[in-house]
């Protein structure tokens, strides 16, 4: 959202103890960084060292090519923008030395000119994404369909269950590969 003057607005995070949140943070320029396998997985083992430093309940996910979608509970006092940081920040810091040791020719379409002047090479888009505090079981419920279906939606796959990078297989015949979700507490509908 931008401001009168062309600002970009800074969106107020809502930390409410035990609400669940539905996250969804992108690529720089929506560049389709998550279409390779490497890089996926580097983002499953950014989220499982992520729950291990700030333990979380994870629901629902699926990586997009270019954007991500998690629906997930902090636990205690844990805070949505340290979640996020470790999983992101560990992603973008691998990424950039791949492409710097691997495929340097990559090197333009992550250059991020900053404000102050400085050029850094950026995996995600800047700030912080889109966050959603889910506060019904039913809402809860509509957000892990919406999820699932993502890839359906954009016509990626013919059903949800051929989208490997996402948590449909997990709720659907409790395979939690290659992330493991925590389906015993989500709460019942009302």
């Amino acid at each position: 959202m931008r401001t009168p003057n062309g600002y970009r607005k800074r969106l107020k995070r809502y930390e409410g103890a035990g609400h669940a949140r539905y996250v969804t943070f992108s690529c720089f320029h929506n560049q389709r960084f998550l279409k390779s396998e490497r890089t996926c997985q580097w983002l499953v083992e950014a989220i499982q060292n992520a729950r291990t430093e700030y333990p979380f309940e994870l629901w629902a996910w699926v990586f997009m090519p270019e954007h991500v979608h998690l629906l997930l509970r902090p636990r205690g006092q844990i805070l949505l923008r340290d979640i996020l940081s470790a999983i992101k920040v560990p992603v973008a810091k691998r990424a950039a030395a791949w492409v710097r040791r691997e495929a340097p020719q990559f090197m333009p379409r992550m250059l991020d000119a900053q404000p102050n002047g400085k050029s850094c090479l950026r995996f995600w888009q800047r700030g912080g994404g889109y966050d959603r505090n889910i506060i019904t079981a039913r809402e809860l419920r509509e957000k892990i369909g919406y999820i699932h279906r993502n890839p359906v939606r954009r016509g990626l796959v013919a059903t949800p269950g051929d989208w490997l990078w996402s948590s449909y297989a997990a709720w659907e015949k409790e395979t939690d590969v290659p992330l493991v979700i925590d389906r015993a507490t989500v709460p019942p509908l009302e």
